[in-house]
């Protein structure tokens, strides 16, 4: 059954025209099948009501979704108009992609999909006529979780980013030359969208990690800042042979150095401060051999007290042994006074050589 060829006013005026015949002459069969046929009016009625300009429309444009297929979505609880008016964009705009059917477009509708962006990411893409997208690679993209429509753009526009980015808690790439000195440095990104690695692929955050890094690599590669200062473009053209975007979502198409400034002397810095911690070491060295000087002094003054001790003790034996040389007449008492007359010549000899060795040293002094 074809529903535009049967317009509702006919059903309806004969369900009106059964109504009108007398009660007496219905039968019950006859009534019941009054009542459907009044149902199904009404029915076809609220259908064309709802459906008929957007199915007009429809058939105007040549999109070929028929009243059928507009039912059948509501069923499906697909919403008829954004499936309609994608169709009709595609067609409008002379995609012949054969996988974007109605079918195709409710599937990607029902998994959650937004259908009007994926169509015009499409057209946008075949209207730049340098971009290869077809309707089940934009579809994908979108489910990724993926702004496709703006991938597009940035993949005709090119996006520049920030390295490192506005906002982030320090502002900017501090790397150090061979001489010791630190170039703080800004750099800005010219990127485009890599359609194929969007699914999959890394995000705008690790092309700054990698270009970071590459700055942070060239500057320190640099005998010295100078030369850095002299021909920026080095630090470009370093990172980018080294193929940052690899695996990413963004093809690199330049990296310009925005601002580059003199920091602090890092290796004087580093020098002063190793040569603080030498240093530090020696006079804990010192310290070391000092307190191990101390302790041998303490350790040989008691070694002297000890052999005071040993001749205190030799001494008190001397009278014992004196006296058992006399009771067994080894010693007699004229020898005994010998040994006290040739003692108490040593002690004065010993006292005028120290008398006259303190004269010499003052008469030194003296003079």
């Amino acid at each position: 059954m074809v529903f535009g060829s049967s317009p509702p006013a006919t059903l309806i005026a004969w369900s009106a025209n059964l109504l009108a015949v007398e009660a007496s002459d219905l039968t019950v069969p006859a009534l019941v099948g009054a009542l459907i046929l009044i149902g199904i009016a009404l029915v076809v009625f609220f259908v064309f009501a709802s459906y008929f300009g957007i199915w007009v429309q429809s058939w105007l444009t040549g999109a070929g979704v028929g009243i059928g297929d507009l039912i059948g979505m509501t069923f499906r609880k697909v919403n008829a108009r954004s499936i309609v008016r994608s169709k009709i964009m595609a067609v409008q705009a002379g995609l012949d992609d054969p996988a974007m059917t109605s079918e195709a477009l409710e599937a990607h509708y029902l998994a959650g999909g937004n259908v009007q962006q994926v169509v015009r990411a499409v057209i946008a893409a075949k209207k730049a006529k340098t971009i290869s997208l077809t309707f089940r690679e934009a579809a994908a993209i979108d489910l990724a979780g993926r702004d496709v429509l703006e991938s597009v753009k940035t993949s005709v526009y090119p996006k520049v980013i920030d390295c490192p980015p506005r906002g982030s808690v320090k502002p900017s790439l501090d790397a150090v030359a061979k001489d010791g000195i630190q170039l703080k440095v800004r750099a800005r990104v010219t990127v485009r969208a890599n359609l194929q690695q969007l699914i999959g692929g890394a995000t705008e955050e690790t092309i700054i990690a990698r270009v970071g890094e590459g700055i942070v690599s060239a500057i320190g590669s640099a005998d010295s800042h100078a030369a850095v200062l002299e021909n920026p473009d080095v630090i470009s053209k370093a990172v980018l042979a080294k193929r940052l975007d690899s695996q990413t979502a963004f093809e690199i198409v330049s990296i310009d150095i925005a601002d580059i400034d003199v920091g602090a002397n890092i290796g004087a810095r580093l020098m002063a401060d190793q040569a603080e911690a030498d240093t530090q070491v020696a006079r804990a060295r010192a310290e070391g051999k000092r307190a191990a000087a101390a302790a041998e002094e303490k350790e040989m003054e008691a070694k002297v007290e000890e052999s005071r001790a040993a001749l205190v003790m030799a001494q008190a034996s001397v009278p014992e042994a004196m006296s058992e040389a006399f009771r067994t007449g080894k010693l007699h008492i004229l020898d005994y006074y010998k040994l006290q007359n040739v003692s108490a010549d040593t002690e004065m000899r010993k006292s005028i050589a120290s008398t006259g060795q303190s004269r010499n040293n003052s008469d030194r002094k003296n003079a």
